[in-house]
């Protein structure tokens, strides 16, 4: 439900940034109220807005578009509608072995590599130009969340807790970056994100959001539980329509994309008709997403536009062992900031071990932040992940 994180936060938007060991978690707050959140690991960027060199792999006239040879050996996707201004035929505008200035617009899906095009604002292809030679090369990361936020809403304060992403941000931000003492989320706003990693969303009138992704689409179920027996159709109906903004709300949240199917509580196909002006405006705020109609079950189907990985996708479903794991890295730097001296250890399956190990510089920035490395102890039984004191630290 959308009640506010802060009584005493003022009207307008905040971006906060917390920057944890492996893992960076933006906020946007608009009106004391989440509406955006984002998760980063930064070793693991998502590629989108990457300005890269690429060569031209192959041509796939059947396909509307080219296959493109990037950086690391990734493969990249060039529509025939990306591929030149005047919109030429994908075999006209480029050929086998055509090195070309490209963008990341979506990042890689279901082992599909990224979405690029080769319509570059000026900055942009000048920035590639001045590269040195060769290809595939990358030439510049994209933007991160709260540089992308912060472009969009050039009013927002951007609040900060990690010293060295501060001074980074502040180098294409300026001084409108302030870095707070404290942690950037509070206690409101890290129980908000550990909510969106499971599949419910409470509503405020009664009954819950169940929200199921899959790989061909999300679906949606709206249940009034027991108060849809008590109240009768027409007050199931005003649940109904009560709950839209908090069903746009949770889309937007999660960046759930491509096709979202909805199922409204306790109403007939006809019914469910009347709620598409109210889901339309709920909806609204969202640039991405729009609603196409109803199915003849009363199935509202909204598509959104998928841009980057949408939130279960970067946590997993159940969360993963990564996810698992910087879980345990923050409360470890809580720990050792609230007990310095005290040596510490990650007691933990192997499986969510060797996920930390595999990140680059995760537990590296853990042992900065925490004054020493984490004593890491395998326990195939361990439910989850434990920091305990470090007995043989000592």
């Amino acid at each position: 439900m959308a009640a506010a994180l802060d009584p005493r936060a003022s009207r307008g938007a905040t971006i906060l940034v917390s920057a944890s060991p492996g893992e960076v978690r933006t906020a946007l707050i608009e009106d004391g109220v989440l509406t955006e959140a984002w998760i980063e690991r930064p070793a693991r960027p998502d590629g989108v807005g990457d300005l890269h060199r690429g060569r031209i792999s192959a041509v796939a006239p059947a396909m509307a578009g080219a296959f493109v040879a990037l950086a690391g050996g990734e493969t990249g996707f060039l529509p025939e509608s990306e591929a030149s201004d005047d919109r030429r035929p994908i075999s006209a505008a480029v050929n086998e072995g055509m090195i070309l200035p490209l963008r990341v617009t979506r990042a890689a899906q279901g082992g599909k590599g990224p979405r690029m095009t080769a319509r570059l604002a000026a900055v942009d292809a000048a920035r590639i130009a001045a590269a040195p030679p060769g290809a595939p090369v990358l030439v510049a990361r994209g933007p991160s969340a709260a540089e992308r936020l912060a472009a969009r809403l050039p009013q927002a304060d951007l609040r900060v807790d990690g010293a060295a992403l501060a001074a980074r941000l502040r180098g294409t931000l300026g001084e409108r970056v302030v870095r707070l003492a404290a942690p950037a989320f509070d206690d409101s706003l890290e129980a908000a994100f550990d909510l969106l990693a499971g599949p419910e969303a409470p509503l405020s009138g009664g009954g819950r959001l169940l929200i199921h992704p899959t790989p061909a689409l999300v679906a949606i179920d709206m249940d009034a539980g027991a108060a849809a027996g008590e109240r009768g159709p027409n007050a199931v109906a005003a649940l109904n329509r009560a709950a839209l903004p908090e069903l746009a709300r949770q889309i937007r949240l999660r960046n759930l994309a491509g096709a979202i199917l909805i199922d409204f509580a306790g109403l007939s196909p006809k019914r469910r008709a009347a709620l598409a002006d109210p889901l339309r405006e709920a909806l609204r705020p969202d640039r991405h997403a729009r609603l196409l109609g109803f199915t003849h079950l009363g199935l509202a189907e909204i598509v959104r536009d998928r841009i980057h990985p949408p939130l279960h996708e970067v946590i997993g479903v159940p969360p993963s062992s990564l996810t698992r794991g910087l879980a345990a890295l923050r409360t470890a730097v809580r720990e050792a900031a609230a007990r310095p001296g005290q040596r510490l250890a990650l007691r933990a399956t192997p499986a969510v071990l060797g996920a930390l190990q595999g990140l680059p510089g995760a537990l590296e920035e853990a042992a900065e932040s925490c004054g020493g490395p984490l004593r890491l102890l395998p326990d195939p039984a361990a439910p989850l992940p434990q920091i305990e004191e470090d007995h043989h630290g000592r």
